[in-house]
């Protein structure tokens, strides 16, 4: 691989979970802590203040396990993969940005936050999911069947339009049944990887 390092020796490293796709934090790193992140598949950088190596989780114990190394177009910069132990951030967050470290599914996730923002507001009045929550998981669970039926009958139709009408109510109070069991999209994705075996 080829890495241009700046006139200190040293090139930024992006570090970004594997599995959450979330970025973790940015340190640099210099030939050697390069090398010797290939060899010990422990993420190392160069310590700007401390003037040194630093493994990160050397006093932690919150590694971080190299997963894959990347350059960027210019190879000037570098996208690290990882399986973290433990928070990343020094602070004791996952991220050096305050954030959690887990996975979001675009507006899907925006989604199932919005939904259990409406159940513990409870005004069925306002809301529909709450309405519909406030009437037990049996009325949501059948809501999530006659959706499936009309999906169903659009899909054998040559409406696309009323098609995917449909599939958004169909996939919007199946989002409403995983929460109403305790679920997220995060366990359906488990299970489905859980079958790749």
């Amino acid at each position: 691989m080829t890495i241009k390092y700046d006139s200190n020796g040293l090139v930024p490293a992006i570090i970004q979970d594997v599995e959450t796709k979330q970025v973790l934090m940015l340190g640099y790193m210099n030939e050697e802590s390069y090398k010797k992140t290939l060899e010990t598949n422990k993420v190392t950088f160069y310590s700007r203040s401390k003037q040194r190596l630093w493994t990160k989780g050397e006093e932690s114990g919150n590694f971080l396990n190299l997963v894959s190394i990347k350059n960027d177009c210019d190879n000037d910069s570098l996208l690290i993969q990882v399986n973290p132990v433990g928070p990343t951030c020094h602070t004791g967050t996952d991220t050096c940005w305050k954030e959690d470290n887990v996975a979001r599914y675009g507006f899907f996730s925006t989604l199932e936050d919005v939904i259990k923002e409406r159940v513990a507001n409870k005004d069925t009045q306002k809301s529909y999911v709450a309405s519909l929550f406030s009437k037990g998981i049996n009325k949501v669970a059948q809501k999530v069947g006659e959706e499936a039926v009309e999906t169903v009958i659009e899909a054998m139709d040559n409406n696309d339009e009323l098609f995917l009408y449909e599939s958004a109510d169909l996939l919007f109070h199946y989002l409403m049944l995983l929460q109403a069991k305790g679920f997220t999209l995060k366990d359906i994705e488990k299970e489905l990887k859980g079958r790749q075996k």
